[in-house]
């Protein structure tokens, strides 16, 4: 039987030589999984979308700088990395420019309805999930993303730096102070919890 990473070395092959239908197999195969990656690092549907289709487009570009005898997923994964850290770099710019003051433009951070998850656990669990987001909005885009590779993707230490282009202590800083943030700042959620 074809392993995945066998299946894929086949389908790039014959993308490479100019064949559409393959590389539509492979966009089939992994925009679920590079969607998902993109919404855990944006926060966003539609900028996750997009990152999906920058993804995909940057990898037809570079498919011929792509090596054979490297895995097609992960070398995809860093390119769906690189783009969510573009978009996320990008809209840091952009909002550092708006007036922080304007309640216009002010974020509100949503908050629990009852301090204990009744019946209506789907309604907490979608508070909660809004919450996390916002905790990670606090994150620079290079913590975010290792936080998101490391406890969300399930990531080994040394797949976050290779995806990050990190060097291991680095990569291990990164996290560190991901989680020290999001432990901070989801503390009055978790303090509602045990009571």
């Amino acid at each position: 039987m074809e392993t995945m990473e066998e299946f894929d070395a086949a389908v790039v092959s014959r993308a490479r030589a100019g064949d559409d239908e393959a590389f539509r197999a492979l966009v089939e195969r992994h925009s679920r999984s590079i969607f998902r990656l993109a919404y855990r690092m944006t926060g966003s549907e539609s900028d996750a979308e997009d990152v999906v289709q920058e993804t995909f487009l940057r990898a037809y570009r570079q498919l011929n700088r792509f090596e054979a005898r490297a895995n097609f997923g992960t070398w995809l994964y860093r390119i769906g990395v690189n783009c969510s850290l573009d978009l996320m770099r990008s809209r840091r710019r952009h909002e550092d420019r708006r007036d922080p003051m304007d309640p216009e433009q002010a974020g509100n951070m949503p908050s629990l309805v009852g301090s204990v998850p009744g019946p209506d656990r789907e309604v907490y669990a979608a508070e909660l999930q809004e919450i996390v987001l916002s905790a990670l909005e606090c994150l620079s885009p290079m913590e975010r993303s290792a936080f998101v590779l490391r406890h969300f993707e399930g990531m080994s230490i040394r797949e976050v730096g290779r995806a990050l282009g990190l060097r291991a202590n680095a990569t291990k800083h990164s996290i560190f102070r991901a989680v020290r943030k999001m432990r901070r700042a989801l503390e009055p959620v978790m303090s509602v919890i045990r009571t």
